[in-house]
């Protein structure tokens, strides 16, 4: 019989001694700014005492419902009217099964950081383990920010449209929270003009922006005045932008305005009309972004809501959406060479989802940087479906030979749990050992002193610059 210790291991991922010593001594500490994130602000702003471990995990995890449905979990234990308890029990049941899996780990890291737990759950101890952390959440007062408190994050960035009027960000900021909330600003849906609802979209957006819109200049004007009060409201730098499939194609802006002019008419667009419209889209919000100082962060290659039916009934973001490689490499060098022939390139940050791809695009990356910015063009941190160790190690491996990794912004959480925060520690596990394996083959043999300060700007100090968030560290 194979003797198994039955606990959880504090050095784990750490397989090189000077590994250990690197994370233990330099990383373990430190604190955590979670630039881009999917919290909801008004969970924050109300600051609620959880109701229980199921709560906690399964309100809003993709992640864990994706997951479960795999194993033919029905779906009322998943997002249906089932308590939260029963959903727990059911989850539970299938983790000791979840063997390589991210999810596993993540457990077990919110087991160990939350609670103390450091035993593997299973069905056998599921309601044991219930009982203690419903004891430990009364006990504690476990709330939302408790738990960035208690992870030590500085600063989180949600994710906001722009006609959202940030009031639970207002209510954040006079609340005297530790941790400082910002947004960033998301405005997909006033780039998806094919969407049914695209034209009453434009109407609220008007509202908000308090401006009419009858052209595609009007509304850029007034996606700009958003964006400028989404920064004077919570003091935010940061953009996403969403581009599941985007294809460069060259314009007029007398052809962007008729194809604006069609779409908020109703009227069917073609293939190549769309293209051009997202490619003027791009191209503007570019320069809006960097004449307002912001970073412009592109999502790139989502295959959104690929089981239609469930969609349907369940809904969006709730565990259908896959991976694509159909935006191509050349497209998005198109959108970076054209705002920087007119000088007007933000700083930016790539998030391909193909993982598999990811060396083309740290090569593009490196070739759209400029004298007086440290990284000014970056591959982001591997999100969604490679944000776990097999997904980060690859990063490392196959990017640092063409993009210095030291220059990174690190890891986000891409995340709608609030103990979601591990995922920071798991990465900078994987990060220590991986420079430890480095030192002890050989190919790197500079001093401690300068890893340590690698490790210090890759797991906070770079993103604080790069945003110039300014967060006391």
């Amino acid at each position: 019989m194979i003797a198994i210790e039955r606990k959880f291991d504090e050095e784990l991922y750490l397989t090189s001694e000077t590994g250990r010593c690197l994370y233990h001594k330099y990383a373990e500490h430190l604190p955590i700014i979670d630039y881009h994130c999917h919290l909801n602000p008004q969970e924050i702003a109300e600051d609620r005492e959880f109701e229980d471990l199921g709560e906690m995990w399964l309100s809003g995890d993709h992640y864990k419902w994706r997951c479960m449905r795999t194993f033919g979990i029905e779906e009322r234990l998943i997002t249906g009217d089932a308590s939260y308890h029963d959903k727990y029990m059911a989850f539970a049941s299938i983790l000791p099964k979840l063997v390589g899996n991210p999810i596993y780990i993540w457990c077990a890291l919110e087991l160990k950081r939350y609670f103390g737990i450091d035993e593997p759950l299973s069905g056998k101890n599921a309601e044991e383990i219930y009982a203690r952390t419903k004891a430990l959440i009364r006990e504690k007062h476990m709330t939302r920010r408790w738990c960035m408190e208690h992870s030590n994050v500085k600063l989180v960035s949600t994710t906001e449209d722009p006609v959202d009027d940030l009031r639970y960000h207002k209510q954040i900021a006079q609340s005297g929270c530790s941790t400082r909330v910002i947004t960033a600003f998301r405005p997909d849906k006033a780039m998806f003009l094919t969407n049914k609802d695209f034209a009453s979209y434009v109407g609220r957006l008007a509202l908000a922006a308090e401006t009419p819109i009858t052209s595609f200049p009007d509304l850029l004007i007034a996606l700009e005045r958003r964006l400028q009060y989404f920064k004077e409201v919570t003091g935010t730098t940061v953009s996403d932008d969403g581009i599941p499939f985007f294809a460069w194609e060259n314009w007029t802006e007398r052809e962007v305005e008729e194809i604006f002019q069609k779409a908020l008419a109703g009227e069917k667009l073609k293939k190549k009309e769309k293209n051009k419209y997202q490619s003027a889209f791009l191209y503007h919000m570019g320069k809006i972004y960097a004449r307002n100082g912001f970073v412009m962060q592109l999502h790139i290659g989502t295959y959104l809501d690929a089981n239609t039916s469930r969609v349907a009934r369940i809904g969006q973001s709730t565990g259908f959406d896959c991976c694509d490689d159909a935006t191509a490499v050349i497209s998005v060098g198109k959108l970076l060479n054209a705002l920087t022939e007119i000088e007007e390139l933000p700083k930016t940050i790539l998030y391909p989802l193909d993982g598999t791809k990811i060396e083309t695009w740290a090569i593009l990356a490196a070739g759209f940087c400029d004298s007086g910015v440290r990284g000014k063009v970056q591959l982001g941190a591997p999100w969604w479906f490679n944000d776990q160790p097999y997904g980060i190690k690859r990063q490392f491996e196959a990017c640092a030979n063409l993009y210095p990794v030291s220059l990174s912004v690190g890891m986000l959480t891409d995340s709608r749990s609030f103990i979601s925060y591990p995922r920071h520690e798991l990465y900078r596990r994987v990060f220590c050992n991986y420079l430890g394996e480095l030192v002890e083959k050989g190919e790197y043999f500079s001093s401690e002193e300068n890893l340590k300060e690698i490790i210090e700007d890759v797991c906070v100090r770079n993103v604080n610059d790069f945003f110039a968030f300014n967060v006391a560290l």
